[in-house]
């Protein structure tokens, strides 16, 4: 006799089907796991007798073989211990009951309780597209999966409530369909910010484009108070934006109090992160932090002050928006479409150019300083910023627009995009590419004429050249024109000033 358990492992952020066959023969007692498990899946063997014996089963005493199908994939982590205890109670006819239209997961413990488990969203959507609509998870990870539309699920403490569900004796409560609120109220507002209304309407522009921005300026401008506000003024996510944060959590397991993520991503990594952290990878391929920002904001704070090949990691996924992994087990894709935000001092001292501070640095100490950004990282940063210290009159004025009309504005540039890329595959005009820069952002020859002259004046490259343009394009959208004007490239010309200023 074969018993099948249906439950689910990951390949990156994608859930696959596995079938736990189970097969119990006479011989010396021994339970034996096979189908390419790692170290934690071997060790389930000593959870599941554990667990099956103080839940008040009997464990048999009889040669048990535990196939993993497909048995080419590799399946790791410990979210099989429940189909396997499943497995070993049909197999030895403690349960007849037909359970064939299930997915079970969940860790157990020793006692029979059953523990969260990371991945739990992914492993749903992908066991739902191939046809099952049952699932058995552990109760901390009911509202997660439960974000699943069409999904039965039900939260389970334990084997014996598991048991009790599948024989009739006491069915679980389904899990409630996910009614998350939306309508994040932010401890933080851009009203709070004084001054600094040229980086502000940078900004502005930024997110209603989805641009990556650089802000520079001395210690105290004001360029991470500015960058933490940036959430409040983005545009709500959609459900299906949603579903795919919260997948990405999820397989990190940084996914809190087991829900959705419901607001934008906010990701400010430390200077010191390595390659691994922050794009993604290790011994299991997890998701990096670009990942963990996805559809929202990636901060990297003192930008120079990174390490150069952590920054040149990150030039693919900027440009792609995936990053790719590659590990001896296989190749994982996370999404990683992010807004970068970064803000760096002009020079080590931090006051150069700063005309309320003199600078202690050397022309040569300057120019060592921002070499550390190189030139095809500069490439990708659409807008630069200067962040002048904040003066003290500056201070005194009363609170400045706040972030909801902000945000009012950006939404609207936002849904003039979605409705003139509908039939493209790019949302915002920070993803134009190609054929679709000359169709989406025509321009006439005045506006030609000025590119031409800020080309050559400025040493521009092809790429900050396209750059220029389509940010013209969220300037013109801001305003709810359909044409591109001089006035629009002009202001986008300006967003590139510092290339000629501080990186010589």
């Amino acid at each position: 006799l074969v018993v099948k358990v249906k439950t689910a492992t990951l390949l990156g952020i994608e859930g696959k089907i596995v079938v736990a066959e189970a097969d119990f023969s006479g011989g010396l007692p021994s339970f034996d796991i096979v189908g390419l498990p790692d170290a934690a899946v071997k060790e389930a063997k000593e959870r599941v007798r554990a667990a099956v014996k103080n839940s008040e089963f009997a464990f048999p005493a009889k040669k048990v073989i535990l196939n993993l199908a497909p048995a080419d994939l590799k399946k790791e982590g410990t979210q099989f211990d429940l189909p396997i205890a499943i497995a070993v109670l049909a197999g030895t006819g403690q349960m007849n009951c037909d359970f064939s239209d299930y997915v079970f997961l969940g860790e157990l413990g020793l006692s029979g309780e059953i523990r969260p488990i990371t991945g739990v969203l992914p492993a749903v959507i992908g066991a739902k597209e191939s046809g099952v609509t049952k699932f058995i998870v552990p109760k901390e990870n009911e509202t997660e999966a439960a974000l699943v539309e069409g999904a039965e699920v039900y939260g389970a403490r334990s084997l014996v409530e598991v048991y009790n569900h599948l024989m009739g004796i006491k069915p679980l409560e389904r899990a409630a369909k996910t009614d998350f609120n939306n309508n994040t109220a932010f401890a933080v507002d851009f009203s709070e910010v004084k001054g600094q209304e040229q980086v502000k309407r940078g900004i502005e522009i930024a997110v209603a484009g989805g641009h990556n921005v650089l802000m520079v300026g001395s210690p105290g401008s004001g360029k991470s108070m500015i960058a933490k506000r940036i959430p409040t003024i983005m545009p709500k996510m959609t459900f299906d934006e949603i579903l795919e944060v919260t997948k990405i959590h999820s397989v990190a397991g940084v996914l809190k109090d087991g829900g959705a993520v419901t607001e934008r991503p906010f990701r400010s990594p430390h200077h010191s992160a390595s390659l691994v952290s922050l794009v993604g990878g290790g011994q299991k391929a997890k998701p990096g932090e670009i990942s963990l920002a996805h559809n929202g904001v990636l901060f990297l704070d003192e930008l120079p002050e990174y390490r150069k090949d952590v920054l040149e990691a990150l030039r693919q996924p900027l440009e792609d928006g995936y990053v790719s992994v590659s590990r001896a087990a296989g190749s994982y894709t996370y999404p990683a479409k992010v807004m970068l935000v970064s803000a760096q001092n002009p020079c080590r001292c931090g006051y150069y150019g700063d005309d309320s501070r003199r600078c202690r640095c050397s022309e040569s100490d300057v120019a060592r300083y921002m070499s550390k950004i190189s030139g095809p990282m500069l490439d990708r940063i659409d807008i630069e910023l200067e962040a002048r210290s904040v003066k003290y009159n500056d201070l005194q004025k009363p609170d400045g627009e706040p972030s909801a009309a902000i945000r009012a504005r950006v939404e609207k540039a936002r849904s003039i995009q979605a409705e003139r890329y509908k039939d493209e595959p790019i949302t915002t005009n920070a993803e134009l590419y190609g054929a679709l820069i000359d169709k989406y952002c025509p321009i006439g020859a005045s506006e030609q004429a000025l590119l031409k002259q800020a080309f050559a004046s400025m040493g521009l490259s092809a790429r900050a050249y396209t750059r220029i343009i389509k940010v013209a394009r969220t300037i013109a959208d801001l305003d709810g024109r359909e044409d591109i004007n001089e006035a629009d490239i002009a202001e986008a010309i300006s967003y590139r000033s510092l290339d000629k200023k501080l990186f010589k």
